[in-house]
């Protein structure tokens, strides 16, 4: 583990680690349920590596243990535990997802840890079903002003081109619609590039209009 910087204690460094991101090559993808979509996971393996980097002396127990000694698996096949990392205790829960036998006491172990982990804000990302951390988007003129000074490959004449195109595009959108906006955009004849550089000026509420305005202007080509 590495020395603590100043101004962070080494327990907050290690508590701090887990929270990064987990590289592609250590991220696993499973169907949860038949025909389902894919779920996007972190492996027992690369979380322990994780937690290892963070904490060597991290540590898990049951929560509750029986009368022989082995930990307590509840009515519904699972498990709760604590897990201690830099010296900070929290809960998990884990189950065996339907699997039987030896195979299922290792994944209530490896579910539970996640779970605990994912209080220490291991994989966060992974967990939520959506995007965790967005940026507030400014008004659209806002958005307008930031792109365009994000596109130094444009001429100062290509740039005012397509801001007043989206300001049209816009313009149009708001006052006649979604397939008069893209009958606007469709006059200008756009290359694919160009159509990429106007679609970041817009705001995303008019991208999902000219979005939907063209799959039925599509499916309405393909009815005739």
């Amino acid at each position: 583990m590495a020395e603590p910087t100043s101004g962070m204690s080494s327990a907050g460094q290690g508590l701090a680690k887990l929270r990064e991101p987990f590289p592609p090559h250590q991220i696993s993808q499973r169907q949860q349920s038949r025909g389902g979509p894919m779920l996007s996971y972190v492996g027992h393996a690369a979380l322990t590596d994780r937690l290892l980097d963070a904490d060597p002396m991290w540590n898990w127990e049951p929560l509750a243990f029986g009368p022989e000694g082995l930990p307590v698996i509840d009515t519904l096949g699972g498990m709760w535990i604590r897990l201690t990392v830099c010296g900070v205790s929290r809960l998990g829960y884990g189950d065996a997802q339907g699997k039987e036998g030896p195979n299922a006491i290792k994944e209530v172990i490896g579910d539970a840890l996640r779970n605990a982990a994912m209080r220490f804000g291991a994989a966060l990302d992974l967990w939520h079903k959506g995007e965790l951390h967005v940026d507030p988007k400014p008004e659209p003129k806002g958005v307008v002003a930031a792109v365009v000074e994000s596109l130094p490959s444009l001429s100062a004449g290509d740039r005012e081109y397509f801001d007043q195109l989206a300001h049209d595009v816009t313009q149009s959108f708001l006052n006649l619609g979604p397939m008069k906006a893209l009958e606007r955009v469709m006059l200008e004849k756009l290359e694919v590039e160009q159509r990429v550089h106007l679609e970041q000026l817009l705001d995303s509420k008019v991208r999902s209009g000219l979005k939907q305005a063209a799959d039925l202007k599509r499916a309405e080509k393909a009815k005739a």
